[in-house]
């Protein structure tokens, strides 16, 4: 960073989702050497959030936003180029657009409200910033191809090259992880033991949203095949709630909590304290993801980071930042294929935990805040020192 003064820097996040909050402290948290400058609105309300954030900031934070400042680092959710039309100051301040998801690669539920605009919205963003950054090469291959294949759907008047300008400036980023401390350590799972008699039972994690794009479908079929096998397992379900849970929750719960099976239910809700949280999963063997999609899976990558063994789709982000050794087959793949291929990684597990033989998680320290840093830093140093002197 500079030696000379702080970079002032305005920092932007339009629609402040859970891991959109946890990228921003950490970037507060870690680059002390900027002076920084932070709006954010919630994460509601999303057609009207990402159409109206400008309008909001404009008129209700005018005077912070007209304030002289050497960078502005943003989510792509934010109406940049409205923003700088309705406050002039901003207009020639380089620009960082950060793209945590794009608005082309999520499944549709079919009850969506159709419109183009947040895919218009991103990439008019991309196209006014200096540089785009996304958090997995996932996230920037189908945000491109689903930007180029929009264009070609417009009628006329689009001009050339657009996507190329794009790609030229574009770069991957993924959101680095924040140290964990523990008040104890602890193992993952129960202590291992030689004793193959013991049969302690495999312990699961699912830590997703609980909305339909994160499978709850597939965790359904998963739990009913293994409820067959007769191999004792407990799952928790906890991940961050809204106020319309999907129905198919409700036969998950009821699945796990019949006593016919070997199947047992354990945390059944979203943990407010951190502690709490990470001490669960501290505690557990496996973190298990059924996602439909995942730009990087912070919530997956914290469980690992924490001693759980992955079992992710071999498709989406999750290979970019896990060994494939710990991928299920998914890309292209049917809900009972893939069940099927989750079943079988499960009881392996199973058998090696009664064993005292579970492997331990790989290792991500690489994405660790402490190696991210320096990275980090360059990116930000090279495009505040773009700024035009007035």
């Amino acid at each position: 960073m500079k030696n000379d003064s702080k970079m002032n820097i305005l920092l932007l996040s339009a629609y402040d989702a859970v891991s959109h909050q946890y990228w921003r402290r950490g970037l507060v948290e870690h680059i002390s050497e900027a002076n920084w400058t932070v709006l954010t609105l919630p994460a509601r309300f999303f057609s009207w959030r990402v159409r109206g954030n400008s309008l909001t900031w404009a008129y209700e934070h005018s005077e912070t936003l007209a304030k002289p400042y050497d960078l502005i680092i943003t989510t792509s959710m934010t109406d940049l180029t409205g923003l700088r039309g309705l406050v002039p100051e901003l207009g020639n301040v380089p620009t960082l657009v950060y793209f945590h998801e794009n608005q082309f690669a999520y499944p549709k539920s079919g009850r969506e409200f159709s419109s183009v605009e947040p895919q218009m919205l991103s990439i008019y963003n991309a196209l006014a910033a200096d540089k785009v950054v996304f958090n997995s090469h996932f996230n920037k291959d189908t945000f491109l191809t689903g930007a180029k294949a929009l264009l070609k759907k417009l009628p006329d008047q689009v001009p050339k090259g657009l996507i190329g300008q794009i790609t030229q400036k574009s770069q991957v980023l993924p959101v680095p992880l924040n140290a964990i401390e523990l008040n104890e350590t602890h193992t993952s799972g129960e202590e291992n033991t030689s004793d193959c008699k013991l049969n302690k039972p495999l312990t699961i994690v699912w830590n997703h949203r609980w909305e339909f794009d994160k499978g709850p479908e597939l965790l359904l079929s998963v739990i009913k095949l293994l409820s067959e096998q007769n191999v004792p397992f407990v799952f928790h379900i906890v991940g961050q709630q809204f106020r319309d849970i999907p129905a198919i929750f409700g036969d998950i719960k009821a699945e796990l909590s019949n006593s016919s099976n070997s199947l047992q239910l354990g945390a059944w809700q979203y943990l407010e304290s951190k502690a709490d949280y990470y001490t669960l999963l501290a505690k557990s063997d496996l973190v298990l993801s059924t996602a439909e999609h995942d730009f990087q899976g912070l919530s997956i990558l914290e469980a690992v980071q924490l001693g759980c063994l992955p079992l992710v789709p071999d498709n989406l982000a999750y290979p970019e930042f896990i060994p494939s050794n710990y991928c299920y087959k998914a890309k292209n793949h049917s809900i009972n294929e893939r069940t099927a291929h989750i079943v079988k990684r499960l009881l392996v597990y199973a058998n090696l935990k009664s064993c005292g033989d579970l492997p331990k998680a790989p290792n991500i320290d690489f994405l660790l805040w402490g190696n991210m840093l320096p990275t980090y830093k360059n990116v930000i140093e090279q495009i505040g020192a773009l700024k035009v002197d007035e």
